[in-house]
């Protein structure tokens, strides 16, 4: 069994191919907004349009040479690229109409504007990707040999290549690669312990472990916030579509950029040290979209980005043979006590040291969140309804909606932890 997985790398382009870059990526907008407007007039005109990607294409080929003679200046794959995405976007549209998507409801395509949106195109057909004997180089049809800022040998490492994205973000060009992975593979973890950990996600502390191992929270949006204002304000005295705005809107875009960066860097490097370090890992399921709520934390909350902490650590434990345990929403971690298992009734933010009234215990509280995490992750599997409000065992309406945890709209999914309820805990 085959996985993907992406290796995103920066170009170098001449000035004469990142020109071509921009006629591929403009062509791609061109195909998207043409086929999108006649999508439109045969609703309009009460036709049933077929706005699969193959029939797309056939109505290209067929008036292509009559709408856009120059259409040859370009690779043929950043028009197909434009349909696809066309054809995913109608489909996420019509699914969400007649319920058949979770999440929120998804509107009808917008055109692609030449100012705002993400120059992009795609290969999936013909020679492209690595040059052999040339490993800081990729291979991209009409275009030619594009220099990269680094090894694209190595971050492929020999695998196969399926597709291919070139976008452009904050004025650098970028190739992400989608490459093929063995799933039965497992990579020997180098240095492996023996016992298990939970780990406390916080806006403070990013990660405590239950082992007392703390890693802080870089707050790279914070302290870039003077810069934003800076970039923000000169953008704001522009006038809008000239050439100073294009500069301005740039240098703007490459300060959310390096602040991206600096996140990921973070996050990334945290997860797989802990998928690499641990055998069994606990984390809690936090609601971000319900702690968001507090606007004195939402940004802090938002950036230390705990959804992308979990969606990483969740593959790369799948990697490297590591247990990936999820408590279960109800589960007070930061109201108990380790030691004697006595929950608080109420227990502030500001309030940073746990103290037990009954054992007399005083510790972190992160610390004794993440022990709680760890203690509840080796518990027995107890079945959890996902969803909004659900009724909790002898209670005969339903309880309020947590902020521990993400809602979803899986109804019997089933989560690793002990719930309160669990006698057995």
């Amino acid at each position: 069994m085959t996985a993907y997985e992406a290796v995103r790398i920066r170009l170098d382009p001449t000035p004469r191919q990142e020109r071509m870059l921009m006629s591929h990526a403009g062509a791609a907008r061109f195909a998207y907004n043409l086929m999108l407007s006649h999508v439109t007039r045969q609703l309009s005109l009460g036709e049933r349009p077929d706005w699969t990607m193959y029939a797309m294409r056939r109505w290209w080929n067929e008036w292509k040479q009559e709408i856009a003679p120059w259409w040859r200046q370009n690779s043929k794959e950043a028009y197909n690229s434009a349909f696809e995405w066309l054809s995913l976007a109608l489909k996420n549209w019509s699914d969400s109409r007649k319920g058949r998507r979770c999440g929120r409801p998804v509107g009808w395509p917008r055109y692609k504007s030449k100012r705002t949106s993400i120059p992009r195109f795609a290969y999936t057909t013909g020679r492209f990707g690595l040059i052999d004997g040339d490993p800081k180089a990729l291979r991209l049809p009409r275009i030619g040999r594009v220099h990269c800022m680094e090894n694209a040998a190595r971050l492929v490492r020999g695998r196969r290549i399926v597709r291919m994205t070139v976008s452009r973000r904050a004025g650098a060009w970028y190739a992400a690669l989608t490459v093929e992975r063995d799933t039965h593979r497992r990579t020997t973890p180098c240095a492996r312990r023996g016992y298990p950990v939970g780990v406390d996600l916080g806006a403070k502390t990013l990660a405590t472990l239950s082992d007392g191992t703390v890693f802080p929270n870089p707050h790279a949006y914070a302290r870039s916030q003077r810069k934003l204002r800076r970039a923000q304000q000169t953008l704001s005295r522009r006038e809008r579509g000239s050439n100073r705005w294009g500069r301005s809107l740039d240098r703007l875009r490459r300060v959310h950029m390096r602040v991206t960066a600096q996140r990921a860097d973070h996050v990334g490097k945290l997860t797989a040290w802990l998928a690499a370090t641990y055998p069994s890992i606990s984390i809690e399921d936090l609601n971000v979209q319900g702690m968001t709520h507090n606007h004195r934390l939402a940004k802090h909350v938002l950036d230390a980005d705990f959804a992308e902490f979990r969606r990483q650590l969740e593959y790369k434990t799948a990697r490297t043979g590591a247990r990936l345990h999820v408590i279960d929403r109800w589960y007070p971690s930061s109201k108990t006590c380790h030691r004697c298992g006595t929950v608080k009734t109420k227990l502030p933010l500001s309030e940073r040291v746990y103290h037990c009234d009954k054992c007399g215990l005083t510790m972190d509280r992160d610390l004794n969140a993440a022990i709680n995490i760890m203690v509840a992750g080796s518990a027995p599997e107890t079945l959890n309804a996902r969803g909004g409000d659900v009724r909790r065992p002898g209670s005969p309406e339903a309880t309020q909606t947590p902020v521990k945890r993400e809602p979803s709209r899986r109804a019997n999914a089933v989560r690793l932890g002990a719930a309160p309820g669990n006698r057995g805990m």
